[in-house]
């Protein structure tokens, strides 16, 4: 019996062993995370499309009038000013049909001169009735068709004297010339080949797309005077251009359900030139105190965007949110979430809701978070 006894209290003590064995094992360890507070923060509400760099003005220089390239007088890729000398034609032909027409206008000044005292002389001699009055009317009919000759040759040597001067052609806006297209010795139609391309960079304009959802806001904030975007070049987001739209297109596109609009921006180094794909940040509004988290605290699940957010005994639970907008490291959301409530921010992973978690690092949310 005493034996027994003694048997069946070693089972009971073995028995309680194992229970609290498995129960130990049961219970998991806290999931190390990471985490931040919620804060409020105004966030602006961007639209984020690629676009194209435009010259604010362009011009194909050509000719306007035929002739021969003699000097090409500017080197590629040079800033001009309006008016300063880009190419020379040979100008010979042009001082010849200029002197021709000057010598054709000095003729007729000489014959009209001749008319007017041959006029007078007739009229004198009629108030004597020693000429009829038909002889003085033809008379004045000379002197006018010679006055009308005379007109005519000067405009003769007008033009004569513009295309002598388009014989120089000068730079009609200022900006960056182009490659050379002609050379000395090339002959050159009016109105034909391109000499030469003057892009003006400064201000610069960025053309690009917008959906059209996006349109009641765009033409809103338009309106408004206020339409900012930021321009970044694809791989280099660390030199941002402000700049301000100034354009939007009268109609959709009905192909591509977008509308067209354009920036304008100073370019004032001129770091960016035209035909560059470029990023665009359009700023269509702002939210003003918005609840903020985070990038890296929202997440994706089947049925929409969540987060994860710590409770006071330790555990996580697990909050259905809307976002609102994303800009500097921040997502502004909606939902039940308030400011100064702990949100995880990495760990998620081994989490379920009602999980235990440590916090191993609140410091690096809280930069996160813009603290």
């Amino acid at each position: 019996m005493r034996r027994g006894a003694l048997l069946f209290a070693a089972v009971l003590v073995l028995s309680a062993c194992s229970e609290s064995k498995s129960s130990k094992k049961a219970e998991a360890p806290p999931v190390p995370v990471t985490a931040a507070k919620a804060v409020t923060r105004d966030i602006p509400v961007s639209l984020k499309v690629v676009g194209r760099a435009e010259a604010f003005e362009s011009v194909a220089i050509k000719s306007r009038v035929d002739g021969q390239v003699a000097n090409v007088l500017f080197t590629e890729g040079q800033h001009v000013n309006q008016g300063d000398e880009l190419i020379r034609l040979d100008p010979t032909d042009f001082s010849a049909r200029l002197r021709q027409a000057e010598a054709t206008a000095a003729r007729d000044e000489a014959l009209i001169a001749k008319m007017r005292a041959d006029t007078a002389r007739y009229t004198a001699l009629r108030e004597r009735n020693f000429v009829s009055e038909e002889k003085v009317s033809d008379v004045r009919t000379n002197e006018a068709a010679a006055m009308a000759n005379l007109r005519a040759s000067k405009a003769a040597a007008e033009v004569a004297r513009l295309q002598l001067s388009y014989a120089t052609i000068r730079a009609p806006i200022t900006g960056i010339v182009g490659a050379r297209l002609v050379f000395p010795g090339s002959a050159v139609k009016a109105n034909d080949v391109t000499l030469a391309v003057v892009n003006r960079v400064q201000p610069l304009l960025v053309n690009f797309a917008v959906p059209e959802r996006h349109l009641p806001r765009l033409r809103a904030g338009k309106q408004a005077g206020h339409l900012k975007v930021d321009i970044t070049e694809p791989g280099n987001e660390s030199q941002h251009h402000e700049g301000t739209v100034r354009f939007i297109d009268n109609a959709v596109d009905t192909g591509t359900g977008t509308i067209q609009a354009k920036a304008e921006l100073p370019n004032r180094e001129e770091k960016l030139l035209p035909g560059q794909f470029l990023n665009v940040a359009l700023v269509l509004d702002t939210l003003k105190s918005a609840v903020c988290v985070p990038d890296n605290a929202v997440q994706q699940g089947a049925d929409g965007n969540f987060l994860y957010t710590l409770k006071e005994d330790g555990s996580v639970e697990m909050r259905r949110i809307e976002v609102l907008a994303s800009a500097s490291g921040l997502t502004a959301i909606g939902g039940d979430v308030k400011a100064g409530e702990t949100v995880i921010t990495d760990g998620h992973l081994r989490l379920v809701p009602g999980a235990k978690v440590k916090v191993k690092d609140e410091t690096a949310g809280a930069r996160a978070a813009g603290k």
